[in-house]
């Protein structure tokens, strides 16, 4: 990633130094001036969408958003592969070298990911540790902590800022590694830019150079706090300008159908307004239009103060800040229009369909931002600061620092955005006011709006679950029961097929509950749809059609079936005595299920442990198993069965219409006998908590063991966000569970407890055959 990272950087400087280059070379001629600063952009901005869309749409935007979900448990198709690894770098390689206001950061985190699910599928041919579902969330993990590290060369901030943004829980086992992954990146970062004769020595990427021994008094204080109030109300402006620009898109129906159709128009009017903008010769010379970003950051950071002043008259303009000065205008207008104008660029800029990010744009408006408040204190103390009868001159580069940190930390909801400040700079003189301003700002702006991630999980509907706010005391009276989903779809051991097909034609879950009957509803545990979709298709398989005709043919004898039946008593026969010769086979777990058939059709040793292997961690259709266990023959004899099956298509539809009204058979179907399960009573603050600790998207409402109802991510999101209107899912009055603890209701699960007591005691619970009672058979 370090490799990465300094390439696409040394690209990039070679695409703007070109940029100057052109428009350098063309002074002689305005118009022809203007042609190359506008033609260059819209080129490099159009071809990356159209790159991006072509290749991988999944690249397209920042990155964390999506990498916030995967870290959660959900599944995102075709966002961690080669080809969306080779759009985003070469995308975003040409977006940032056009010179709009967007940022590497976010994009960095995808694109580290990216390298490591990559990194994680190659050692997975060598070693099977790399297949695991959990270490591959570790390996993300790490990955989002170097994205950011190799990106700025901060390691410390690297790690804490991707723990802010993408974990609602830290493992803290993945803390080290992210450590030790961000340091090695951070570290081959900046040996790669001394190598190239860039640096002379491993330093900071902005070092500064503010006096250590007095950097600042007291009695500015309170203009840092307002940096930081400031700031806060502004980072929450830029999500909710960004959000309202992408609704507004979508909204517009006329606007949204001509979009779809010229994908490419959008990013190309974009660029050409803002490019015509900050033409240098024209409006853009009252905002410094010719500086990069990371131009501007230098000027901003820098020591020495713009206005002038009594003990600075021999101040002069030097090098690139040289943009800063025009005849026309003193240096306040210029930090005030580049502020506002870069405001609504880069609210706009980052919703472009090109990979980019939102952090390097708002870390820039907020060093100006700073820079502004610095120059006024300096006009306004132009003597500076008397301590102890020595003067210290005001250094606005100090709040330059302090307004970067702050705006950055209000638009992610992060406090680490202070360390990265600090490792980007290279000293922590500052290390109060900055500390001061970024917590003031969070505050702020979480009160206000969500971070822009958050909100862009918003705007693509991503399966996340939003944080428990505060302030928002009378969501911590609602409980799981007010919530649920009561009439969910379930199947129980006496359901038909007929009934199974009309379930599955409705159906959109993922799994089913699988209860012992309609009328006990006792939880028992959960199917895969997948896995009952076979069932239905093997029921009414033409093989199995075969099967029986030639059990017909041989006078009725089925033949003897070498895989080992499970069965699974109703509620009738589960609580009748056991009839004279026949064994009871209770429900087995579905691991120790497969090895015992794997047992029972093992031929050697060595491909029985593969067979194992392959069985219990891979998912196999059940008509396969179905087949072999049933029929071993069935390859070897298919050619005779084609030629009995003289069944006419009214006997095979009469045939069917047979199997439909049979109860469904769960003999060798993996049924999980454990689903996530939730009391009635649980808090909403408790069930939110354990959805993001285990990555849950669903869990059953239990009530003594008997299921009444479902919770999902989006009942949980809803009641978070104040607006159940879910069917079946309303919302009680804040104190009607406590209310209800107080009435009939303990009574009646006293009097449902003793009846399940006198229902245990007078029949014979099901229970798994223990050892000794298989060796005693």
């Amino acid at each position: 990633m370090a490799l990465v990272s300094w390439v696409m950087d040394f690209t990039i400087a070679v695409c703007l130094q070109a940029h100057k280059w052109m428009y350098g070379g063309l002074e002689s001629n305005v118009f022809l001036q203007y042609l190359a600063w506008v033609t260059y952009p819209v080129v490099l901005i159009t071809f990356s969408a159209g790159f991006t869309q072509i290749l991988a749409p999944q690249a397209v935007g920042s990155g964390i958003p999506e990498m916030k979900t995967i870290l959660r448990g959900v599944v995102l198709k075709e966002y961690l592969t080669l080809k969306t690894f080779i759009a985003k770098v070469i995308g975003l390689t040409c977006a940032l070298g056009s010179g709009m206001p967007l940022g590497k950061e976010g994009p960095f985190v995808h694109v580290a990911s990216m390298c490591a699910a990559l990194l994680s599928k190659f050692m997975s041919l060598f070693g099977g540790i790399y297949e695991n579902e959990s270490r591959n969330i570790e390996m993300l993990a790490a990955a989002c902590a170097v994205g950011v590290g190799c990106c700025f060369a901060a390691p410390i901030g690297g790690v804490l800022f991707s723990i802010e943004v993408t974990s609602t829980f830290f493992a803290v086992r993945n803390y080290w590694r992210g450590f030790f992954a961000a340091t090695f990146s951070a570290f081959i970062f900046r040996v790669l830019a001394v190598w190239n004769k860039d640096e002379e020595t491993i330093t900071a990427l902005f070092k500064t150079r503010f006096r250590l021994d007095f950097p600042f008094d007291l009695q500015e204080l309170p203009a840092f706090a307002v940096i930081g109030i400031a700031s806060g109300f502004g980072g929450a402006l830029f999500v909710y300008l960004n959000r309202k620009i992408v609704e507004f898109m979508r909204k517009q129906k006329a606007i949204n159908r001509f979009l779809m159709k010229k994908r490419l128009l959008f990013p190309a009017v974009v660029t050409l307004l803002i490019s015509t903008l900050t033409f240098p010769p024209g409006f853009g010379q009252f905002m410094a239009g010719q500086l990069t970003q990371k131009e501007t950051l230098v000027t901003l950071f820098d020591n020495c103060t713009w206005a002038q002043q009594g003990v600075s008259e021999d101040f002069m303009f030097r090098g690139a800040s040289n943009a800063w000065k025009n005849p026309r205008t003193n240096v306040f207008v210029s930090l005030v229009v580049f502020i506002l104008m870069k405001f609504w660029m880069s609210a706009l800029a980052t919703t472009l369909p090109v990979p980019c990010g939102a952090f390097m744009p708002v870390f820039v408006i907020g060093a100006a931002f700073g820079r502004l408040i610095g120059e006024s204190m300096a006009a306004w103390f132009p003597d500076g600061i008397h301590s102890d009868g020595s003067t210290y001159r005001i250094v606005p580069g100090g709040y330059a620092v302090v307004g970067a940190a702050a705006l950055s930390g209000a638009v992610t909801h992060t406090v680490s955005t202070a360390v990265i400040v600090f490792e980007l700079t290279g000293q922590i003189s500052h290390i109060l006011p900055v500390m001061i301003a970024v917590i003031l700002a969070n505050a702020v702006a979480q009160s206000l709006q969500p971070s822009l991630y958050d909100s862009i999980i918003r705007i693509k509907k991503l399966p996340y679950l939003p944080e428990l706010g505060f302030g928002h005391q009378e969501r911590y009276n609602v409980r799981v029961e007010d919530i649920m989903l009561r009439n969910i779809p379930f199947v129980s051991l006496n359901t038909k097929y007929r009934d199974l097909q009309e379930l599955l034609t409705d159906c959109r879950l993922k799994n089913l509950a699988l209860v012992e009957s309609a009328e006990s509803m006792v939880l028992l545990g959960s199917i895969d749809c997948a896995q009952l979709v076979s069932l239905l298709r093997f029921q009414l398989s033409r093989k199995r059609r075969l099967q029986q005709l030639r059990e017909k043919e041989n006078g009725g004898r089925k033949e003897v079936e070498s895989s080992v039946r499970f069965q699974i008593e109703t509620e009738e026969s589960t609580f009748s005595p056991p009839r004279v010769g026949e064994s009871r086979k209770p429900l087995k777990p579905a691991l120790k299920r497969n090895q015992s058939i794997l047992t029972e059709h093992s031929q050697d040793d060595s491909d029985n442990s593969v067979a194992a292997l392959k069985n219990i961690f891979c998912a196999k259709d059940f008509s396969e198993n179905m087949e072999s266990a049933k029929n071993p023959a069935s390859t070897s004899k298919g050619e005779d069965m084609d030629d009995i099956d003289t069944m006419t298509q009214s006997q095979i539809l009469e045939w069917e219409e047979i199997q439909l009204d049979e109860t469904i058979n769960f003999n060798n179907c993996k049924i999980d006998p454990a689903p996530f399960q939730l009391v009635e009573r649980t808090s909403l603050h408790k069930a939110h908590t354990v959805f993001s600790l285990l990555g849950m998207d669903h869990a059953y409402v239990t009530s003594i063991g008997r299921l009444i109802g479902m919770v999902t991510l989006r009942e949980l999101r809803k009641a978070i966000e104040g607006s159940v209107t879910a069917k079946g899912a309303k919302v009680r009055p804040p104190l009607a569970s406590f209310r209800d603890s107080f009435t009939s209701s303990s009574e009646t699960e006293t009097a449902n407890v003793s009846k399940l007591w006198e229902r245990s005691r007078r029949h014979l619970l099901p229970r798994e055959s223990s050892p000794s009672d298989s060796d005693d058979k």
